[in-house]
């Protein structure tokens, strides 16, 4: 479908590639490959008129359909979003208002939305639907809220907000002299673990709970605490809304202890449902009120476990577990409109369908197929809206009856752009490593693929390290294929998707049999006989600049290598990362143990690596800090061995959110891997 602003989007994407590679920081031998690229491949140019849909929503009455649809501001380097309507079956497609996260009131009236708004930032908004379709600004908040939803009535709006919260630590400091410019008092953090918020500083603040009128005023908070209120969902009465929370001292550990909660509305008052020792989380009440559908399992020390769909009775009492023998687990949980039980999606194997779990107990597929697709909401009519992607086919809304399942695909926000392009194709498949693990992965291979031909390969790893690689298309992988490049992608033990026990097979021991993983993977797409094992290269951010930059400490078999936003020594990471789970992957702490931190650190095996290393990092990251890049790259500098940091200015975890920087990483990374080859005289080190 034509968006109408692409056009004014080309014309200056070809100014922009005309710019001199001194003033665009990109590599000049790639920006002329990506201005003579063949005509009918997908190019790294295309992508600043790429678009994405999200989060359709479908009205009360079933016959509209509102979505989220995002493209590129190329002038100001941003991802801009607009709410879009159509029919539900896809006709009458069209612009709506500037904004995301729209929601149906219950009557189909109105809409809310969040915007920009006065003072600034992100505000909640709601929009009449009527032929007037007048709008009004409902908040004028200091903080972003999220997760806005309407009361059963229409009569209000509940919503999560960061509060603040300030340590009370007086001191008597002498009062200063007039006219004095002393610098800004420090700010003191005591009661909450470390955790960075975007500019740099301790976020010292809990989400809590707000209620505001939906036609405006002065939003009232409702919960309150030293602890966080995460998520909300209102009960069918509309007298109380339900949230998840740890409402114990370390209550950034939610991942591994949390519990569900009713709170009242008109008196705050707050009462538990579930007392589990071990995390409960996305309570959804039942049409009729009388039961309360949420996910958890009993605590473990396991590093992952898939999460079992539980019901409860409205008041907590007789919890009972739904999907204890899937082992998969579920997410964004719909009620049946009849009440006979839970719709939800769930990972399987590279892929993401719907499934349902009656109260009696049984459990099935109900869409199938090498897709993503993503339910977002579910119809009185048993009609479904969500997004869908496979290889083959980016991300659109699709809609389908869930008794016959047969997704229809309603718009098609990429086909103006795609039209005339021949893609890579994506082949399945599977290989056995150590210990008889079956790993699942993909061989992407360029259009017109020739299997007389030899090719460079890159091998591609995903961050989490529990994540999970799928079967959805790819912009990046598609424009590497384009440029003549196999790629290989696979999902290696401590994946998620294929159970709890292969998910925790990494525990105490990342990186490690993982890495035989990879490399048995590599091995099989070599011995299909098309790959020129001079160029092999391989790449990953987080978990997968992790396993890189073990890599490289383990094998010379590649001729190139980016490990990008990597772990590199997970002793000086433990005390610097945002993230309250570093201590995951190892049996002691640190200073109790050592020892296994620096067993499992790539750092240690610098003094082994021959393969040319690139390193790229987002200068904000709080996740994997520079510090992490820094100290990888002054080790390969010592050993003089050729490597290039790459620091990415606007980016925090990831080097890729930025449009134009996701044009940087494609670039540098093709620039990168192109400058080496070596003879395939490298042999692979077992672990």
């Amino acid at each position: 479908m034509h968006h109408p602003t692409r056009l004014w989007r080309r014309a200056w994407l070809v100014a922009a590639l005309a710019v001199p590679a001194s003033m665009t920081a990109v590599p000049s031998t790639a920006l002329a490959q990506a201005q003579t690229a063949p005509k009918d491949r997908l190019t790294i140019a295309d992508y600043f008129n790429w678009e994405d849909v999200s989060n359709p929503s479908l009205s009360p009455d079933g016959k509209q359909i509102i979505y989220t649809r995002t493209w590129i501001d190329q002038l100001n380097d941003r991802r801009e979003s607009s709410v879009w309507i159509m029919n539900a079956d896809g006709t009458k497609n069209r612009f709506l208002v500037k904004g995301s996260d729209a929601r149906w009131s219950p009557d189909g009236t109105r809409i809310s939305y969040v915007a920009p708004g006065e003072p600034g930032g992100a505000q909640i908004w709601v929009r009449y639907m009527d032929a007037e379709g007048s709008t009004t600004q409902i908040t004028r908040l200091t903080e972003s809220p999220s997760e806005v939803e309407w009361s059963p009535d229409g009569k209000s709006l509940a919503f999560g907000m960061l509060v603040r919260q300030s340590d009370d630590w007086r001191i008597a400091m002498p009062t200063p002299p007039r006219g004095a410019k002393w610098v800004e008092p420090p700010r003191v953090v005591t009661k909450v673990r470390y955790r960075a918020d975007r500019q740099g500083f301790l976020e010292n603040g809990l989400r809590q709970l707000f209620t505001v009128p939906a036609d405006g005023g002065t939003p009232r908070q409702i919960t309150s605490g030293d602890w966080p209120a995460n998520g909300n969902t209102w009960t069918p009465d509309g007298k109380a809304l339900l949230f998840t929370s740890n409402r114990v001292a370390d209550a950034e550990y939610t991942w591994r202890q949390s519990d569900i909660y009713r709170v009242d509305v008109a008196s705050g008052g707050i009462s538990q449902l579930t007392k589990r020792n071990g995390p409960d989380n996305g309570p959804v009440p039942s049409p009729d009120g009388r039961h309360i559908a949420y996910t958890g399992y009993d605590s473990t020390d396991a590093t992952w476990k898939d999460a079992i769909l539980y019901v409860m009775d409205a008041d907590g009492s007789n919890p009972r577990a739904l999907t204890e023998k899937l082992d998969r687990s579920p997410s964004g949980m719909f009620w049946s409109p009849d009440g006979t039980g839970v719709y939800f999606n769930a990972e399987n194997e590279g892929a993401r369908n719907l499934y349902f779990a009656a109260l009696k107990g049984d459990v099935r597929q109900v869409t199938k197929g090498a897709q993503v697709l993503t339910v977002s909401d579910l119809g009185k009519s048993f009609l479904a809206v969500g997004t869908m992607s496979t290889s083959s086919k980016p991300t659109d809304v699709v809609a389908f009856d869930v008794r016959t399942a047969t997704p229809k695909q309603l718009t098609d926000v990429n086909g103006d752009l795609l039209a005339g392009k021949k893609l890579a194709t994506t082949e399945e498949v599977w290989y056995t490593s150590v210990d008889g693990y079956r790993i699942q992965g993909w061989i992407v291979k360029p259009a017109d693929f020739d299997a007389k031909k030899k090719y460079p390969m890159m091998l591609e790893i995903h961050g989490g390290p529990h994540s999970m690689y799928n079967v959805g298309f790819s912009f990046a992988r598609q424009d590497h294929a384009a440029n003549g490049y196999v790629i290989l992608y696979t999902n290696p033990r401590g994946s998620t998707g294929y159970g709890s026990a292969f998910g925790n097979a990494i525990k105490n021991a990342y990186p490690g049999k993982d890495y035989n993983d990879l490399m048995a993977g590599v091995d099989t797409v070599i011995n299909r006989g098309y790959i020129d094992s001079n160029r092999l290269y391989v790449f990953g951010c987080s978990g997968g600049g992790v396993l890189t930059s073990w890599i490289v400490g383990h094998t010379d078999r590649f001729a190139a290598a980016s490990a990008n936003c990597p772990v590199t020594n997970w002793l000086s990471f433990v005390g610097t990362t945002d993230g309250s789970s570093w201590y995951y992957n190892f049996a002691k702490y640190p200073w109790d143990d050592p020892s296994e931190h620096l067993k499992r650190s790539p750092l240690m095996y610098v003094g082994n690596v021959k393969t040319p290393t690139m390193l790229m990092t987002g200068v904000n990251d709080l996740r994997t800090p520079m510090g992490q890049t820094e100290e990888y790259y002054e080790a390969l500098k010592v050993r003089k061995i050729p490597t290039a940091m790459v620091r990415f200015n606007n980016e925090w975890h990831g080097t890729s959110s930025t449009p134009s920087n996701f044009l940087r990483t494609q670039l540098y990374l093709r620039s990168w891997f192109d400058k080496y080859k070596q003879p395939p005289t490298a042999k692979v080190t077992q672990e």
